[in-house]
C-alpha cells in the first residue's frame, strides 16, 4: 500500500487525511502539539471551557461531507444547530444593531436603527451572492495553479464576469459610496478582518463574505467549536488513518526531485505523497532548507494577528449573544495603527465571544465564558510586555462603558494569548492567522499553490495557501489536494 504522510493535525491536515486515506493510501499524521486542531484548540479552567480560536461557523456541509466519506459511522456524528441571531454590533454612540440571520430582517433592523435602506442593504446581499457564484467554482475550489481548472466550462462563464468582482475599488471605498450610513459601511467593512486584510487596502471583491452568513446561514456546533477538529479526527481514525501527536517533523525528505518521507525525532518515516498543513514559511524555511524558497512568495505581507484574553466572568450579561462586536470610534485610524504603525490602537474594536450563551456547560451556573479578541499585527519584534496591559486597560474601559458595568471586577479567571504564542504553539510564521495578507487586488493569485511545482509527491494544505485562511477555506485547500494527490 502507498503511505502518505501528513504535517500537522489542523483541521486541514486532518481533512487531508481523511480524502488520502479514502483513496487508499496508507495515512500518517505527524503533530507537535498533545492534541488535533491547530488554531482550534480548547481551554479548560475553573470551570469554564474557551474555544481557542475560531469561534464563527459557516458552511457547515464541508464539515458534514467528511464525516460521509466511506460510509456514515454513528460515532462519528456532528451535530450542529443555525443561529437566529449572527451578531449583536454596539456603537460608540450608543446604536445597537441585531444581525439576524434572515436578510430581510437584517434589512430592517438597519434601516430601523441607522439613515440606511432595506433596499440597498438587501441589494449589498444580492451582490454578495453573485460574487460568491462567479468566484467560488473557480478560486475556492480548485487549484488556481493548474491549466485544466482555466479548461473547465464554468471557469470560461465565470471568466467573463470578472468584472463584477470590483476588485479595482478598497472594499472600503466601495461601502462608503454605497451606503449613506458610516455605521452601515463600518459593519460591512470588518468583513475584511474576516482573512486579516485591511478593508482600506483590501479590493472590494471581499464583500463576497457577507454571503457566507447572512444568505447562506451561520451555526454553532453543538459541543463547541473543538468538536470540529475532534469529530474529523474521529472519523479519520475509524478510516485507518495514524496520528502520532508530540512528534515534531524535522525536515521533508528527497530524493532528487521526488519527495522521500519526513524525518521525524531523527527517524526516517517513509512516504510516497507528502502534505504539508504547516505554515508555508516554517515549511520552506525548517523543513525544506535544503532547497531554495519560493522568496517572493514568502516575503508577502502577513495578514494580521490577534490579541485574545479567555476570561472567566462571575456573572451573566443579558446585552450579550453568542458574537457581539464593539466598534471603534475611528476605524480608520485602528487599521491605520495596525498595519502602518505596525501596533495596537487606543480605541480597538473587541470582538467578544460567549459559548455558554448557547452551550450552557461551558461556564458555573450564572457566570459565562468570554473569549475577548482584538486584531493586531502580526508579530515583528513589538514589545507586547508593554502593549498587552495598555490594550486590556483600553478593553476593560471599553466594554464597562458600553455594558454600564464594572467589568474588571467580574474577571475571576484568564487566560492570555499573542502573536508570539500564536507561533509557538500553531507554527504560523509572526503570529499571523491567515498567511499573506488580502491587501491587493492579486492576492488570490500570489498564494502558494497546493501542489510543488518543482518536487513530485509533496502538497500543501491549510491558511497559509491556496485558497486562504478560515475553516471553509482550510477544509477546501484539503478538498483540492485530494482532488490533485494520483489515485493509488
Amino acid at each position: 500500500m502507498k503511505k502518505a504522510a501528513i504535517i500537522g493535525a489542523g483541521i486541514a491536515g486532518i481533512a487531508s487525511a481523511i480524502r488520502l486515506q479514502d483513496k487508499g493510501y496508507q495515512v500518517q499524521v505527524f503533530e507537535q502539539q498533545p492534541f488535533p486542531g491547530g488554531k482550534i484548540a480548547e481551554i479548560r479552567t475553573d470551570g469554564f471551557r474557551f474555544d481557542t480560536g475560531p469561534s464563527l461557523f459557516t458552511l457547515p456541509e464541508l464539515v458534514v461531507e467528511l464525516m460521509e466519506i466511506g460510509g456514515k459511522t454513528t460515532s462519528t456524528s456532528f451535530s450542529y444547530s443555525p443561529l437566529d441571531i449572527i451578531t449583536k454590533y454596539f456603537y460608540p454612540d450608543q446604536t445597537k444593531i441585531i444581525a439576524f440571520s434572515d436578510p430581510s430582517a437584517f434589512a430592517a433592523e438597519i434601516a430601523f436603527k441607522t439613515d440606511e435602506t432595506e433596499e440597498k442593504v438587501l441589494r449589498l446581499l444580492k451582490k454578495s451572492e453573485e460574487l460568491y457564484a462567479i468566484t467560488s467554482h473557480v478560486f475556492l475550489e480548485r487549484s488556481l495553479h493548474k491549466l485544466s481548472t482555466y479548461l473547465r466550462k464554468e471557469t470560461l462563464a465565470s471568466i467573463l464576469k470578472l468584472h463584477k468582482l470590483d476588485a479595482f475599488r478598497t472594499l472600503a471605498k466601495a461601502n462608503a459610496q454605497y451606503f449613506n450610513d458610516p455605521r452601515v459601511a463600518q459593519l460591512f467593512n470588518r468583513y475584511a478582518t474576516y482573512n486579516g486584510s485591511n478593508p482600506y487596502s483590501a479590493p472590494a471583491t471581499l464583500n463576497i463574505i457577507p454571503h457566507l452568513e447572512h444568505n447562506l446561514g451561520a451555526y454553532f456546533p453543538m459541543k463547541g467549536m473543538y468538536d470540529i477538529p475532534s469529530r474529523l479526527e474521529e472519523k479519520a481514525k475509524s478510516l485507518g488513518v495514524t496520528f502520532h501527536y508530540g512528534q515534531e517533523v524535522e525536515a521533508i525528505l528527497l530524493k532528487g526531485k521526488t519527495v522521500q518521507g519526513l524525518q521525524v525525532n531523527g527517524e526516517k518515516v517513509d512516504s510516497e505523497i507528502v502534505v504539508s498543513n504547516m505554515d508555508i514559511v516554517p515549511t520552506y524555511r525548517k523543513l525544506l532548507s535544503q532547497v531554495s524558497a519560493p522568496e517572493h512568495t514568502l516575503k508577502q505581507a502577513r495578514s494580521s494577528s490577534a490579541l485574545i484574553f479567555y476570561w472567566g466572568m462571575k456573572r451573566e450579561f443579558k446585552e450579550l449573544d453568542l458574537h457581539n462586536i464593539f466598534f471603534s470610534n475611528d476605524y480608520q485610524q485602528e487599521f491605520q495603527s495596525i498595519w502602518d504603525e505596525k501596533s495596537i490602537f487606543g480605541d480597538p474594536t473587541v470582538y467578544v465571544y460567549v459559548s455558554s450563551k448557547i452551550r450552557g456547560e461551558d461556564a458555573p451556573e450564572g457566570q459565562e465564558n468570554w473569549f475577548v479578541m482584538i486584531n493586531v499585527p502580526a508579530n515583528q519584534g513589538q514589545n507586547w510586555e508593554e502593549l498587552i496591559p495598555k490594550a486590556r486597560q483600553a478593553i476593560i474601559t471599553k466594554l464597562a462603558e458600553a455594558l454600564d458595568a464594572p467589568i474588571e471586577k467580574y474577571i475571576g479567571c484568564e487566560e492570555i494569548l499573542d502573536p508570539i504564542g500564536i507561533e509557538t504553539k500553531t507554527s504560523s510564521y509572526q503570529g499571523a492567522l491567515y498567511g499573506n495578507s488580502s491587501n491587493n487586488k492579486f492576492a488570490a493569485f500570489l498564494r502558494h499553490p497546493n501542489f510543488s511545482q518543482r518536487f513530485k509527491g509533496l502538497y500543501f494544505c491549510g491558511g497559509s495557501v491556496h485558497p486562504g485562511g478560515g475553516i471553509p477555506l482550510c477544509l477546501l485547500s484539503a478538498k483540492i489536494v485530494g482532488d490533485l494527490v494520483p489515485e493509488v
